[in-house]
């Protein structure tokens, strides 16, 4: 095999960030996000396991039954200053213009645009590993991965709903990735 055949991208289950609608920090698994796990369809065989280096999703991988190694490239969009705050304490400007502005990071950390690039770098250079790969990640990078597989533009981002403890497979054929199928709870 020259390549992926398949990559099966896995988001991590809930936080209590999620859940308070607040920008993420590197916080566990809450009781419901635990309880996600149980309930995930298969996520296939993998050759190579693969997780962001935060703790909600290492701690995905390991209730999935996954030995991943850490790939600081499928880090969470760094939300820089952000980190931590409701949606509704962030000024309303500048959080339009980072809705609007996929270059733009008003919070000092890493822009939309950016993140793609930096999926972009890591996509590349999974696709010429063999077999299955499975990344366990965050909606963000995911979002990104979709984006760069449909050619479609970074203002698309924020269109796309990645559901917590949920997977989105893509497969590379020779030249391109294409998108596959995604899987939710059962």
């Amino acid at each position: 095999m020259s390549g992926v055949a398949r990559l099966t991208l896995v988001s991590h289950a809930m936080t209590d960030a999620m859940a308070a609608s607040r920008f993420p920090v590197d916080e566990a698994l809450n009781a419901l996000g635990r309880r996600q796990i149980d309930t995930m369809g298969d996520i296939g065989a993998a050759e190579v396991a693969l997780t962001a280096p935060e703790r909600r999703a290492r701690q995905t991988a390991e209730l999935l039954g996954l030995r991943a190694q850490v790939d600081h490239r499928l880090a969470d969009l760094d939300c820089g200053r952000w980190r931590g705050e409701v949606l509704g304490g962030v000024r309303p400007a500048e959080l339009a213009l980072w809705l609007a502005e996929p270059g733009s990071a008003p919070h000092g950390g890493e822009s939309v645009v950016k993140m793609i690039e930096r999926v972009g770098g890591w996509m590349d250079a999974v696709r010429r590993q063999p077999g299955r790969l499975v990344a366990v990640t965050h909606p963000a990078v995911i979002r990104s991965a979709i984006l760069l597989t449909l050619s479609a533009p970074p203002k698309s981002f924020w269109r796309i709903d990645i559901p917590p403890a949920s997977g989105t497979v893509l497969h590379f054929r020779g030249q391109v990735w294409t998108l596959r199928a995604g899987f939710c709870q059962r």
